[in-house]
């Protein structure tokens, strides 16, 4: 088992420089980098003659005399290649492209991501402070999805054909087609005093006044502002655990090991539990690697921004808009790592349900 471990881990390495690598090399041909847009704002502000205090006309300049006309354009156009050079120089694109992917994989080994270029911040200090609310419609929107799917999916699974598995399965089949921020927005309608009711907040995740709320109340309050966020971002992840988790049942209860328990005596309780869960979770729990990157960071973006929390989800976007590299590769460094050890943590869970499973064997 240790030999696996240090392969899978070693095996991380080429993966996570394969995805810097690609992802680094389209940036450099996507148009409207940070120096251009730095450049659009401070043009924005002001002509170039603005910057040298002159505007062509009244302030000095005068039409019969193009000569010094001509020299205060040159010197707004020298102004301009020189406050490129400086912008260049400030966000480190003085220097070739592969001389600047080497520097920033050296510092992103010791997790220095730099500092953002839109905030007072280094990019660490961002995401650590994005990722509580990340964190919470991750873990409680998963939670949820577990707790919800493999009842219901055990339960389809022993009805199968009924009635009851008809009428959920078309349930699920609406839930699964219903777009998460759609059904964000759905209950913000019904529930947050879009039309409706007024139970739930509108945005936040805390009352104004959290802090000066007792242990209970702030508990209560923070269920209480979770509670559309969450449902509206697990709403797809249960779905399809939910038919993973019937089909799974179904291909274990039909086999030859099942039908003998039965012969035994056993009761049905003990041949599902007793033989068949664990079998049958196996592909489950192969699945949660998949199910939690995706509630975590598949709709997070869209859950984020229509109930105004200020998680990872917009601070990605934001970046990416921008054109806020430093926050851009390196919440792509960290999200990716995080998602390979995650899926390594999820093969060894396999040892866990089945002892039978032997990785040292295996050939990576």
């Amino acid at each position: 088992m240790g030999a696996y471990i240090l392969r899978r881990l070693l095996l991380i390495i080429p993966t996570l420089f394969g995805i810097m690598v690609i992802n680094f090399s389209l940036v450099q041909f996507l148009p409207g980098g940070p120096v251009e847009q730095a450049l659009a704002e401070l043009e924005n502000m002001g002509n170039p003659l603005d910057l040298i205090g002159g505007d062509g006309g009244d302030a000095g300049i005068t039409t019969r005399n193009e000569v010094d006309k001509e020299s205060i354009y040159q010197g707004a156009r020298d102004l301009r290649k020189d406050l490129i050079e400086k912008l260049k120089i400030q966000y480190g694109f003085d220097k070739p492209p592969l001389e600047r992917f080497v520097m920033m994989m050296k510092s992103y080994l010791t997790f220095d991501f730099g500092k953002s270029h839109r905030h007072a911040e280094t990019v660490v200090e961002l995401i650590i402070d994005k990722l509580p609310v990340s964190i919470t419609l991750g873990l409680w929107s998963t939670l949820i999805a577990y707790l919800i799917a493999i009842p219901l999916g055990i339960r389809k699974a022993v009805r199968d054909g009924s009635k009851f598995d008809t009428w959920t399965s078309g349930v699920l089949i609406a839930a699964y087609a219903i777009p998460g921020f759609l059904f964000a927005i759905m209950l913000l309608v019904l529930f947050a005093g879009g039309s409706y009711w007024k139970i739930f907040p509108l945005r936040g995740l805390t009352s104004p006044n959290f802090d000066e709320l007792s242990l209970f109340g702030q508990i209560k309050d923070y269920f209480w502002h979770i509670t559309l966020p969450v449902l509206a971002q697990s709403i797809g992840g249960f779905t399809g655990l939910t038919m993973l988790t019937k089909n799974s049942f179904l291909d274990e209860i039909r086999k030859q090991y099942v039908m003998t328990a039965r012969a035994k005596g056993l009761t049905e309780r003990r041949v599902l539990y007793g033989h068949v869960f664990r079998n049958a979770m196996l592909i489950v729990i192969a699945g949660f690697p998949g199910l939690f990157i995706g509630i975590f960071f598949g709709g997070a973006l869209f859950i984020e921004t229509i109930f105004s929390l200020d998680g990872l989800g917009r601070l990605g976007f934001d970046a990416t808009i921008t054109r806020n590299y430093p926050v851009m590769f390196g919440t792509l460094y960290f999200f990716t790592l995080l998602g390979l050890i995650i899926k390594l943590i999820s093969d060894l869970t396999y040892i866990w349900i089945d002892p039978r499973i032997d990785f040292e064997s295996r050939q990576t």
